[in-house]
């Protein structure tokens, strides 16, 4: 089963700690990335953003950190927003708190940010309130790109962005091999649409949140 684009309101009402949307005014959309950095994937997403004067926010895995340096480094010197999103990609479900809290921590050894994105959006509600505790602040998602799923053309994962442009919007991809195909046609189209709405594509500012 492919899962909307849109998060349902309900899911929103029912975690209102965690953000599903930036609170602004202003004609500003929020890409964001998951699972990097990769040596591949990533460079070209770069170039993608900075041909659109765009911005973004990537919520990398620390192992793929410590395995990629310089791609993390240019992330930095870009001017994008940086997250964790664990050190081994892990699913909350499945872990202990003391686990998934440990792996958080080791990504924090190679991520300066505040900003953290549960895998797979999966997250106890004591392990919330543990990282909130440690001062993170949880970034899920408004528009699930689903650029990773496979039953998807590159088409259908541009339409699933491109009908949901509203300021604030947090948009959900992957800068990883399994997405590559989906995720930089969909890009290209979003950031294309969006520039000629007059939005501007921000970065997640952990100052303002």
């Amino acid at each position: 089963m492919i899962i909307p684009a849109l998060i349902p309101r309900m899911v929103t009402w029912l975690f209102p700690s965690r953000v599903w949307r930036i609170p602004t005014t202003h004609k500003q959309l929020f890409l964001s990335f998951d699972d990097g950095p990769d040596p591949r994937i990533t460079p070209m997403v770069l170039d993608m953003l900075a041909a659109h004067g765009a911005k973004a926010s990537f919520f990398c895995i620390g192992d793929r950190v410590k395995r990629f340096p310089d791609i993390y480094q240019r992330i930095l010197d870009e001017g994008h927003a940086v997250g964790n999103h664990t050190f081994h990609h892990l699913n909350g479900w499945k872990k202990t708190d003391e686990d998934y809290l440990t792996d958080i921590t080791d990504a924090a050894n190679c991520i300066d940010s505040r900003l953290f994105r549960p895998p797979y959006g999966r997250l106890k509600g004591s392990q919330a309130s543990a990282i909130a505790a440690k001062g993170f602040k949880t970034i899920m998602w408004t528009v699930l790109s689903g650029d990773y799923e496979v039953k998807l053309s590159p088409e259908q994962c541009a339409e699933r962005v491109l009908g949901k442009i509203s300021p604030g919007f947090i948009y959900l991809f992957h800068d990883s091999e399994k997405a590559e195909k989906n995720m930089l046609y969909a890009l290209e189209k979003l950031l294309e649409s969006s520039k000629k709405a007059g939005y501007s594509c921000e970065k997640i500012n952990e100052k303002l949140l």
